[in-house]
């Protein structure tokens, strides 16, 4: 792969697998194992991981997985059916599968939307979070020795995001984010990522999608995902900085 002279040779490689749909579908806790699969659910489809249309995996494997009994599961799948993010299908080719269309976001809580400090200190809290959990895992990930299969799916998850339009980017600028924490090789970080990034997420959804900011974003992403793969971790870190820069100065515009 050559990351400086636009990707990797050869076009007519067959795409890798970029993020798998499982990676979040980590060991409820026993306690609260009816939330924690809603949850664990709801973030895979939310950041992408399982994209609209497509089928989870089969009940019994996904049960395993998340190490909740089948009855658990069914009550969960079942809650998400009557909000509308999946669709349950018989026959041959059936399963439960992620709704076509999604449920628009939800409006921020009135905690949080009605008093401005408790907003202010929401917005602050999730910028300091992602500032030390994200930037950290980029250096990380430039001083890992990374496989030529890592090495293709960050930079097949740049193209993602640079191609990407509309309600696609979202999607795919998450799934670029979450690699960069799942190829450092250490499974603690993911569900840290994931869960700041829902919460960016959560306020990027209410603001709109502008353009520049998108273009300038790519050529960030470019950035990241070239130090990465040169292994230097300062310019790595400093190149995720300024990334994240970008991002808190616009939702201070909007939310501050």
């Amino acid at each position: 792969m050559d990351e400086t002279a636009g990707g990797p040779a050869g076009d007519e490689a067959v795409p890798t697998e970029v993020l798998r749909a499982s990676l979040l579908f980590t060991p409820a806790r026993p306690a609260n194992a009816f939330e924690e699969t809603v949850q664990r659910l709801l973030q895979s489809i939310r950041l992408g991981l399982i994209g609209p249309g497509e089928r989870l995996p089969a009940e019994r494997e996904l049960a395993a997985m998340l190490e909740v009994s089948r009855d658990t599961l069914r009550e969960a799948i079942g809650s998400l059916a009557e909000a509308g993010w999946v669709v349950s299908r018989r026959g041959r080719y059936g399963g439960t599968f992620v709704s076509d269309e999604l449920p628009a976001p939800l409006p921020a809580s009135p905690s949080t939307a009605g008093d401005p400090q408790v907003a202010a200190a929401h917005l602050e809290d999730m910028l300091a979070l992602r500032a030390v959990i994200e930037v950290g895992a980029t250096r990380r990930a430039a001083e890992s020795e990374l496989s030529a299969n890592d090495r293709e799916r960050l930079w097949q998850a740049y193209e993602e995001c640079r191609t990407a339009t509309g309600e696609q980017y979202r999607m795919a600028d998450s799934r670029l984010h979450l690699l960069i924490a799942e190829v450092l090789g250490a499974p603690s970080v993911i569900p840290l990522v994931a869960d700041v990034r829902m919460r960016v997420n959560e306020l990027l959804d209410g603001i709109p999608l502008l353009a520049p900011n998108i273009a300038h974003s790519n050529e960030q992403h470019r950035a990241i995902v070239g130090a990465i793969l040169r292994g230097s971790p300062d310019d790595a870190a400093g190149a995720m900085a300024e990334h994240l820069d970008g991002t808190e100065a616009l939702l201070r515009g909007f939310f501050a």
